[in-house]
């Protein structure tokens, strides 16, 4: 069990207005590599955030400041033992060629929510986007840091 770190922000990585369910991700992430999945113990996210703004637990988790070894998610290499993560469904242009901040009004709200809830009660926790973490990475699309300050977050 390790004390709680980072929430990392994540996009699907999906073209703009496509919908996708918790169990594609699941079977994205958990199918054998021969299957075209990518072979995980673990889906990569512990909450997701629909187009209609509705957030779906795709893994349980206590809630608490610690991340316990079921609640682990593969979400960014070298930090998922410490981390909870969180993604939005988009994260590419409607032709699926470019990274692009896709998320729509609902899911902005949605997502403004939860982190202020999270972050109401874990202050200590930094809030950072994949790209924060892994480099060369685009996801979530958007700059995490000056999107907190934008609601009121403090990095």
């Amino acid at each position: 069990m390790n004390k709680l770190a980072y929430l990392v922000i994540h996009c699907t990585a999906t073209k703009a207005g496509r919908e996708v369910s918790g169990e594609e991700i699941r079977h994205w992430h958990t199918d054998p590599v021969s299957q075209g999945g990518r072979g995980w113990h673990q889906v990569g996210y512990t909450d997701m955030i629909h187009l209609n703004g509705k957030i779906e637990r795709l893994v349980k988790n206590n809630d608490d400041a610690e991340v316990d070894p079921w609640e682990i998610t593969n979400g960014a290499q070298g930090y998922n033992s410490r981390s909870r993560h969180i993604v939005y469904v988009g994260g590419l242009t409607a032709d699926g060629k470019s990274p692009k901040d896709t998320r729509t009004n609902a899911q902005k709200e949605s997502m403004e929510a939860y982190v202020k809830n999270f972050h109401k009660r874990f202050p200590d926790v930094k809030i950072v986007g994949h790209h924060d973490l892994n480099a060369g990475k685009s996801c979530p699309c958007f700059d995490v840091g000056q999107w907190l300050k934008s609601i009121g977050i403090k990095k």
